[in-house]
């Protein structure tokens, strides 16, 4: 029972820091943003994406992939 309480506060924690994490990557959008000059992220970049857990960056994509079908929109292909 105590064991499952740490995991379900450590995983609350992760949860909090998530957004905190992500509002990190800002460094990165002259790298992500489409028909952006630069070609290469910046140390900041990498080092910003190192810093977000695995776990978060993966819900956050999860979770992006789902919006449309929640939206009621069309599924969005993206080219290669």
């Amino acid at each position: 029972m105590v064991v499952a309480a740490a995991v379900l506060q450590s995983q609350t924690a992760d949860a909090q820091s998530c957004p905190t994490e992500l509002t990190s990557l800002n460094v990165s959008a002259p790298f992500v943003v489409p028909g952006a000059a630069v070609s290469n992220p910046s140390l900041d970049c990498c080092n910003a994406l190192q810093s977000v857990h695995h776990d978060c960056l993966c819900s956050t994509l999860r979770i992006a992939s789902q919006l449309p079908s929640q939206c009621n929109i069309p599924p969005l292909t993206c080219a290669s």
